[in-house]
């Protein structure tokens, strides 16, 4: 079974510098699940906070299934991630110590057919960061086209 569903937070790496990434679970329900399946989900405007020493996604947006009836789910809950404990408490060191934050990157499904959520530990940037993001990605453009001529 070829699953090629991956849903990028396209504004992530533009708000923010990613210093590590893992991969977490989800918990999700299954008119959810089926939902991801047709690539009805939005990445933007979420992030993951700790709550009861467990970590959760919010503002992740998992449009309603088209074929759901009264079973059908909320489509800006709150989803819980699963990550194993070891990860959990270094995660919640780093988001404490460091001002960091954890936000989404990428949602995808697996081989098995579960759904999975690239998360990265990010630290905002500032406008001037922006900026100079922006002239090398101009800069890299300008070598690529003077390459293929």
């Amino acid at each position: 079974m070829q699953n090629n569903i991956k849903i990028k937070n396209k504004r992530v790496s533009w708000e923010y510098y990613l210093i590590e990434k893992l991969i977490a679970g989800i918990v999700l329900t299954g008119t959810e699940i089926k939902s991801i399946r047709g690539g009805k989900a939005s990445l933007a405007d979420s992030y993951c906070y700790f709550e009861g020493g467990e970590l959760f996604v919010r503002g992740m947006h998992i449009s309603e299934y088209s074929y759901g009836t009264y079973n059908n789910h909320i489509a800006k809950r709150d989803r819980k991630l699963l990550l194993t404990s070891r990860e959990l408490k270094k995660l919640e060191i780093k988001v404490k110590e460091k001002s960091m934050t954890i936000v989404p990157v990428t949602l995808f499904i697996n081989d098995k057919g579960f759904a999975k959520l690239e998360i990265a530990v990010a630290r905002g940037k500032h406008y001037y960061d922006k900026r100079n993001t922006l002239k090398e990605k101009d800069h890299k453009r300008e070598i690529d086209r003077h390459m293929k001529r």
